[in-house]
């Protein structure tokens, strides 16, 4: 297809790649999802925040198809949604877990291409992905090194690049720069913003205001199992009725400042 077609496909796709209406999940008889309604849209990186234990995991186990048994729906690219139900859905998404995915006794050139296997990439382009992954990660003179001897910085980027390998049109992160050292979040910041610019469209979880407030097109606030609040900074300041407030002191504003103590 030239470059004529694919502008009239990209055209012709629903400016929204994922729609999540009235989602609710519970754990027996605690409910961690509340009536969820998100959108996220084409080529953005949508920040979603929230207090400890406002449902974000479970939103997005829900959305990877980790978790099956909600109530509500999911559309993606304008199409019903079921990912725990269907293995072709799931390869539409990359999911960054916030606890490392990895094998310790294999090397990073190893965990890539184990891990491309699993996602079903065709065993004639694994070479390119597993290439692909280490220059992501930043690993390209680490690449026979077993993951043991990695830097928890390291396995972060690694674990990012894993979760990119098939190349899904969205990207799930949830808090991908924990325990890492300043140049490898850098990097970080850096790959995901290359992956956006590739076309990729990002949802990206983190307790850290100003990496969502340099990274996020828009950003969307749980409290207590909802979506109370999705626009840009300065929209949800404006919101919050505090128009020059920053990310942080917008989130306050909307969560509250009790202690969040939940697991």
């Amino acid at each position: 297809m030239g470059v004529r077609g694919l502008a009239t496909v990209r055209a012709m796709a629903p400016a929204t790649l994922l729609e999540v209406e009235d989602l609710t999940y519970s754990y027996g008889d605690r409910h961690a999802v509340r009536g969820a309604n998100l959108q996220c849209h084409r080529g953005e990186i949508l920040g979603l925040l929230g207090p400890n234990g406002a449902g974000k995991t479970t939103l997005l186990s829900c959305v990877a198809g980790l978790l099956g048994g909600f109530r509500g729906t999911m559309q993606f690219a304008g199409a019903p949604f079921r990912p725990a139900h269907d293995a072709a859905a799931r390869l539409q998404l990359g999911l960054v877990p916030q606890e490392l995915a990895l094998y310790d006794d294999l090397s990073a050139r190893e965990n890539l291409a184990f891990f491309a296997r699993m996602q079903g990439v065709p065993a004639e382009r694994r070479p390119a992905a597993v290439r692909r992954g280490l220059e992501l990660a930043g690993l390209v003179d680490r690449a026979d090194d077993r993951v043991r001897t990695f830097s928890g910085g390291m396995k972060r980027r690694l674990n990012l690049a894993i979760g990119d390998l098939h190349g899904p049109e969205l990207l799930l992160l949830d808090e991908p720069t924990v325990g890492v050292d300043p140049q490898s979040r850098n990097h970080l910041f850096e790959s995901l913003q290359a992956l956006r610019a590739a076309g990729r469209t990002l949802v990206y979880t983190s307790h850290y205001m100003e990496e969502v407030q340099r990274l996020c097109d828009r950003v969307a606030v749980m409290h207590d199992g909802r979506v109370v609040a999705v626009g840009t900074t300065a929209e949800l300041a404006a919101r919050a009725g505090t128009p020059e407030a920053n990310l942080e002191q917008v989130f306050l504003t909307l969560t509250g400042r009790s202690l969040r103590d939940d697991a």
